[in-house]
């Protein structure tokens, strides 16, 4: 890791704001010593929880920040209030103006989006961000985008999906060429809406520096099947939000069935060990963190009702992405690909 990597922190946001930022954010410390934290929100908050985190404290500045944004405000109204003096706007202009290299919120989703792109600009060639989640699968973890940025996308801003989901599964799984799918309602070419039938017919058709795979479905992201899935933001949030809700379910049923009977107790002590791997797999906390895609510098959301060590994780992707130059690759990348598709749109007019 670099010398001098600073990780600007919302320490306001997410439900309970500097309760679960500061103590996330010492388990971050503990990880990464050599990283240092800018901690923007109400300093009359944060110092008295900090103090009680003195390894956290020795790398870490306050800086104070008038306003907090709620968890309910609307995009634009938070823009209004929050303009230059939130702390969530400041820990991303902290990215912009170069006292950070990352910046990582809890708070509300659609504030920190509009924020980020009004601050931080999207990179050339890129028409709109997407958030990419890293999901957990039977082989592993996959890439999938967009979460919610972007709903109803059409066929050129799903490749870029791709490109971008591409490069942010080298920079996390170190995988030379990862595969990418679309997600559709089936595998068969002539299924599904045109613009990701058109999406899938230029990933197919043009030699695009990307590892294509096809169509995905709904149960290929769980499978593993490719290292990124892309789709768009109402369908994808969808999909993230029925796993989680698929997760919590399970858990419940095995709770309910292992108590059910004292021989299902006793099952339950002698499988202990299994059952504790399993809810390792499945704690949300350990896969917490989206990845604001296609920007001129990196954003972090992290889920709002976290606990500390779900907030860390999301500080570990912060910085994996810093030092991977995630930005850097998504800019070649993406000029790379719209060098091929120009003369391809031309042609087709």
């Amino acid at each position: 890791m670099k010398a001098g990597l600073t990780i600007a922190l919302d320490a306001m946001g997410g439900d309970v704001g500097p309760a679960v930022v500061i103590p996330g954010a010492d388990i971050a410390a503990e990880r990464h010593p050599s990283v240092r934290f800018l901690l923007v929100g109400d300093e009359s908050k944060i110092a008295p929880v900090l103090a009680r985190h003195p390894r956290l404290a020795k790398v870490s500045e306050i800086r104070h920040a008038e306003v907090a944004v709620a968890m309910d405000d609307k995009p634009s109204q938070a823009l209004r209030r929050g303009r230059g003096k939130s702390s969530m706007w400041m820990a991303i202009d902290a990215v912009r103006n170069g006292d950070a290299d990352a910046a990582v919120s809890a708070g509300n989703t659609g504030a920190l989006m509009a924020m980020a792109r009004f601050i931080l600009r999207t990179l050339q060639g890129i028409e709109r961000p997407a958030i990419a989640a890293v999901w957990p699968t039977v082989k592993g973890e996959c890439v999938v985008l967009d979460m919610g940025a972007t709903v109803g996308a059409d066929a050129r801003q799903l490749i870029e999906f791709a490109v971008m989901g591409e490069a942010m599964a080298r920079s996390l799984f170190g995988l030379e060429r990862p595969t990418v799918g679309l997600l559709n309602i089936g595998v068969e070419e002539v299924k599904g809406n045109e613009d990701v039938k058109e999406a899938g017919r230029l990933l197919r058709e043009l030699s695009l520096p990307i590892q294509y795979s096809g169509f995905v479905e709904g149960d290929d992201i769980s499978k593993g099947t490719v290292d990124v899935v892309v789709t768009e933001g109402f369908t994808g949030n969808v999909a993230l939000k029925t796993a989680e809700g698929t997760a919590k379910q399970i858990t419940a049923f095995l709770k309910m069935s292992l108590s059910s009977s004292l021989l299902s107790k006793i099952g339950a002590f002698l499988a202990q060990g299994a059952f504790r791997a399993l809810r390792e797999r499945l704690d949300p906390r350990k896969h917490n963190g989206g990845v604001f895609l296609g920007l001129n510098g990196i954003v972090v959301k992290s889920h709002g009702g976290t606990d500390a060590l779900g907030f860390a994780t999301a500080v570990d992707v912060a910085i994996e992405m810093v030092e991977t130059g995630l930005v850097k690759k998504i800019a070649e990348d993406v000029a790379q690909v719209h060098a091929i598709l120009a003369p391809a749109a031309k042609a087709a007019e």
